[in-house]
């Protein structure tokens, strides 16, 4: 029987919806969620046990700029994660247009770390079909994802597509049963 496990790391900037998508993931409030910047202030585990496999989520604080030394811990936090990972979701927003200096950050980490990364683009309720097809493109430009997944955090049909599709990422683990 093949069975994977694995850990995947869940980084992106403030607010784009890393707690709300963790919680949809393993299916219980584990994290916090507000709409006040800053809410994830240390990494948060979930875990979510599947017929052939068992997924260890980190939910990080948010990349932002730091201007004090707790902010600066935090953002360290978030990147020194990533090198720990087996998967990466990299949350970014619908409402982007352009892959900004937080996101360009975040992308230059992950390529040093040469971890198999998820696009994860969060609340696609919220631009047309063209401006997300559009983003589509310049972050596929910028780095070969293994997936790049549009969804809305929110919404519980996303699970098991993301879930599916970071099994299919996952090596397998001997199962001694």
């Amino acid at each position: 029987m093949e069975f994977k496990s694995g850990f995947v790391t869940l980084i992106g900037r403030t607010n784009v919806g890393k707690s709300t998508l963790l919680n949809l993931l393993v299916g219980e409030k584990v994290a916090a969620i507000a709409n006040k910047v800053q809410t994830t202030r240390t990494a948060i585990k979930g875990i979510v046990n599947r017929k052939n496999s068992q997924i260890i989520f980190t939910d990080t604080p948010g990349i932002h700029k730091p201007k004090t030394k707790l902010n600066e811990t935090m953002v360290e936090t978030s990147f020194s994660s990533i090198p720990d990972s087996d998967v990466v979701l990299f949350l970014i927003e619908a409402t982007s247009t352009e892959i900004g200096k937080g996101d360009s950050i975040i992308l230059e980490k992950i390529k040093e770390a040469k971890r198999k990364t998820i696009l994860i683009i969060n609340k696609i309720d919220l631009v047309k079909r063209q401006t997300l097809l559009q983003l589509i493109d310049i972050y596929s430009k910028e780095y070969d994802f293994q997936a790049v997944i549009p969804i809305s955090a929110t919404n519980e049909k996303y699970k098991e597509i993301i879930l599916d599709e970071i099994e299919k990422q996952l090596e397998p683990r001997t199962c001694l049963l």
